[in-house]
């Protein structure tokens, strides 16, 4: 596994994260109950084959099935949370000062820790306007308030896409990383053709870059199998891990598996340099 610095934040994390989706909402990804004694223990069993391997990074939010999922990555990492980065965040629709801290108190108690290293505002587009009740509305405040108290470290804030919203809350210069969804299929936060997107505008700002989705949620897999069924999944999600883990402005891809195997096979793709992509190259479209 390897590593890199999150931004201004000085904290070093595994440029391979382990996302929490998959662990508490029900049937995400393939047949799935979180609320029995098994899916516990599967859990469990993945998150410590991910510290073995040098996670470090682990992020989930309350919005995975209420709660569920930061429970269940609570009762995984107890007696493991030194040495880890833990993230989460407070659902939109919960963005009121009582709302947050009401959010962010629940989520220390399901998660079993006494401080959130990453505090997220858990959006969408930002295009109704959601971006100025953060910034002007107490949204922003209140985080403050919690990381002057202690309870959290980082600020941050996740988005679908680029979004005059998104915009202005990189330009705010409040937020010390910024988790968008970015992937092969979706390319327009990091554009290579323009140089341009909300990743490199974060990355201008030294914020930490996260991305959602890497590996397109299973989308650009399903669409290979339709059209050359012959290529093995895995080799797909090489590919698309690849890709993004090849782009310089990327700090941390997050995986949410529930198979623990795929770890070993995710962490080796990280090892792997020599396959790096010139996105640069790739990109380029006139003669030489």
């Amino acid at each position: 596994m390897r590593y890199c610095t999150l931004g201004r934040t000085g904290l070093i994390v595994s440029e391979i994260g382990l996302g929490g989706a998959q662990f508490g909402i029900r049937d995400y990804m393939g047949h799935w109950d979180p609320t029995t004694a098994d899916a516990q223990r599967n859990v469990t069993t993945v998150v410590h084959r991910a510290l073995d391997l040098g996670y470090t990074y682990f992020d989930t939010a309350p919005g995975y099935g209420d709660g569920i999922a930061e429970e269940m990555l609570g009762a995984a990492l107890e007696g493991h949370r030194e040495g880890i980065v833990l993230a989460t965040k407070v659902s939109a629709g919960r963005w009121t000062p009582a709302l947050i801290r009401e959010s962010v108190e629940a989520s220390l108690r399901r998660l079993r820790t006494d401080v959130i290293d990453i505090i997220q505002f858990h959006g969408g587009w930002y295009n109704r306007g959601e971006d100025e009740g953060i910034l002007n509305g107490g949204g922003l405040d209140e985080f403050r308030r919690l990381r002057d108290e202690g309870k959290v470290r980082f600020l941050g804030f996740t988005c679908e896409g680029p979004s005059g919203g998104v915009e202005r809350l990189i330009a705010s210069g409040e937020f010390d990383t910024i988790q968008a969804r970015y992937n092969l299929m979706y390319q327009h936060p990091s554009d290579f053709e323009n140089d341009e997107g909300i990743i490199r505008l974060a990355d201008a700002q030294k914020m930490g870059v996260i991305l959602m989705r890497p590996l397109t949620s299973g989308v650009f897999q399903r669409l290979i199998a339709m059209t050359w069924p012959q290529i093995p999944t895995e080799e797909v999600g090489r590919l698309l891990l690849n890709y993004v883990l090849s782009d310089p402005y990327v700090d941390v891809a997050l995986v949410g598996v529930r198979e623990p195997h795929l770890l070993e096979v995710n962490a080796a793709i990280s090892d792997d340099v020599d396959s790096r992509i010139d996105l640069e190259a790739l990109h380029y479209r006139f003669a030489r």
